[in-house]
Formats: structure tokens, C-alpha cells, sequence
């Protein structure tokens, strides 16, 4: 890799850089080439995580592979889950089971909320969603009032 000293090499070529570079790299590979351990430490930058215990918001990591890695999950997909059906007879009660690729990133629950209920409001039945949340296999389920954690899944 080339040390950022050995950069600027005094041509006056920096506008035209930034453009070339413009061309070449859309978000994904510019983050993914460009996002360097020492930006991120200069910049403070860390992930954080929702603590449902204190109800704010707090540091989870400092880890600058784990910050690249959120960034970039963020722009994959437009920065929506991937949330598939994968039964519409779950239970044979003709509930809905929806399963989240868990890529790293918890669920926002508050949206996986309203999703579920917008959901609901067309089957008509109770949406139940499988997920990675704090690092254990959860299973919500929205029963046509709330969503709640369900007991273990049996599929």
C-alpha cells in the first residue's frame, strides 16, 4: 500500500484526482479502498448500538474493521435488511414467518414494528420475523396489536 506522505507529489493534480476518481469508484469501492484505519482514528469514529437498559444510544465499538464493515453494509442493498418469506403456512396456521439475513447489523426494531404491521394490515394474520438480535436467534411476532419477542421457534 502507498504511504499517504508519498502522496502529494506537489503536480497540483488533486481536482483532478478527486474527479477521476468520481469516474472509477462508487460508494461501496470508494469506502472500500479509500477508508483507511488512520481517517478513522483522526475522525474519532466508533459503531454504536441502542441500549434498551439506559434507552439511548452508546459506543459498541471502537474496532476499524467493524466500523468499515457497518459502513459498508450500510450502502449494500440501499442499507435495507434482506428480509425474505420463508413460510406462508407457518405452524399450518397460516401465519407468515419472514427471515432477516443477519449481515452484522441488528434490526431497528421500532421499523421492524411498523413493517410487521403494514404487513399484517394485507395477510390478515399474525407476521412472525426470525433474526439475529443482541446475538442470539430471536423470533418477533406481531399479533395484530404489538410486537414481541416470541418463545423458541419450532420449524
Amino acid at each position: 500500500m502507498v504511504k499517504k506522505a508519498s502522496w502529494n507529489k506537489d503536480l497540483g493534480l488533486g481536482r483532478e484526482k478527486i474527479f477521476d476518481v468520481r469516474k472509477t469508484h462508487n460508494d461501496i469501492t470508494f469506502i472500500d479502498e479509500f477508508f483507511t484505519e488512520d481517517f478513522c482514528e483522526r475522525q474519532q469514529l466508533f459503531t454504536y448500538k441502542y441500549n434498551p437498559r439506559t434507552g439511548r444510544n452508546e459506543i459498541d465499538s471502537r474496532d476499524f474493521q467493524a466500523i468499515k464493515q457497518k459502513l459498508l453494509l450500510q450502502l449494500t442493498n440501499f442499507g435495507n435488511p434482506v428480509i425474505e418469506i420463508t413460510n406462508s403456512n407457518f405452524e399450518n396456521r397460516g401465519e407468515l414467518l419472514l427471515e432477516h439475513t443477519h449481515q452484522g447489523v441488528d434490526l431497528d426494531t421500532s421499523y421492524a414494528s411498523d413493517t410487521m404491521k403494514n404487513i399484517y394490515a394485507l395477510w390478515k394474520r399474525p407476521v412472525n420475523l426470525l433474526t439475529t438480535y443482541d446475538e442470539t436467534e430471536t423470533v418477533f411476532v406481531f399479533d395484530g396489536k404489538e410486537m414481541k419477542p416470541r418463545g423458541k421457534l419450532s420449524k
